[in-house]
């Protein structure tokens, strides 16, 4: 069976298996085959691989990406980000509460700190020995940069026998049970403390109530320390701490009346009401830090 000039008449295509490729029907000699048919059916097949590869590639990074956003948005539980939405933020109400539980604790065992002034607000805590000497320690008194020289000292359960005008009364009717006193001098003027102790605070308070200007402990002179307020205008204090009412009386060993331009007389009795305060503090203190040590 022969055909007509041309050959088969089945178009060639290059990606179908079995296909037959097309001759020149007027060719040369021996049949050759047509080369730039050829180079187009190549140059066709690398475009056509190219344009695949491409679309290829862009489906695999779609796939990709809608794979993280899937993973993303399953990591967020409830919390998916719909559609128009501007956040995936949870709301206020998903927020933690700053009210929350508070965490409790077992109360601590500690005691609470002592108050020194208990210990010297009634006989029946103030125990710690007294005397003169413990008070009013040592042979003189150091307050800043003055120097006093203790002179004198007594101590008596008569408390009105070592006071004089008013305060022989206040003591007694506020039941003084003690009266301690000492003198300190220096450069001619001389003071003489005097603690009266009493049951209870309450009735040390009442008495430095009780007390006036004319409420004066009578002064001790001895050793050293010449007569001095016998007669003569003094100035004196009065105040109290626990079951303790201290009084002072400072005047010069002269004799001569003091005014109130006499600083150094006014000093020497603030010093020793200073001073006086201190010690009976520190008593409450020794005796309170006595209690939380045992």
């Amino acid at each position: 069976m022969s055909f007509g000039q041309g050959g088969s008449s089945q178009q060639w295509d290059p990606w179908k298996p079995n296909s037959q490729q097309p001759w020149n029907g007027g060719g040369s000699a021996g049949g050759s085959p047509d080369w730039a048919a050829l180079a187009d059916a190549s140059e066709a097949r690398a475009k056509r691989r190219r344009l695949l590869f491409i679309g290829g590639g862009a489906l695999a990074a779609v796939a990709i990406g809608t794979a993280v956003a899937v993973a993303v948005v399953s990591a967020g539980g409830s919390n998916q980000a719909s559609p128009g939405t501007e956040s995936a933020l949870p709301g206020v109400s998903d927020l933690p509460s700053a009210t929350g539980t508070v965490p409790s604790f077992e109360p601590t065992s500690a005691p609470p700190p002592l108050d020194p002034k208990d210990f010297v607000a009634s006989a029946q805590k103030d125990k710690a020995p007294l005397s003169p000497d413990i008070l009013f320690p040592g042979t003189q008194l150091t307050m800043g940069d003055t120097v006093y020289k203790k002179g004198p000292t007594a101590d008596t359960k008569d408390c009105a026998s070592a006071a004089k005008s008013t305060l022989p009364k206040v003591l007694t009717d506020n039941r003084c049970t003690r009266l301690i006193r000492v003198t300190y001098s220096r450069d001619g003027v001389a003071v003489t403390v005097g603690v009266a102790v009493f049951a209870t605070e309450a009735l040390a308070t009442k008495a430095k109530q009780q007390a006036d200007a004319k409420s004066i402990v009578k002064s001790l002179s001895g050793g050293g320390v010449k007569d001095f307020c016998v007669g003569a205008v003094c100035r004196s204090t009065t105040n109290a701490y626990g079951r303790y009412a201290y009084f002072t009386l400072a005047g010069f060993t002269s004799g001569k009346d003091v005014t109130e331009k006499d600083k150094a007389v006014f000093k020497t009795g603030d010093d020793l009401q200073e001073f006086t305060y201190r010690q009976i503090r520190r008593r409450g203190e020794a005796q309170a830090s006595a209690a939380a040590a045992g």
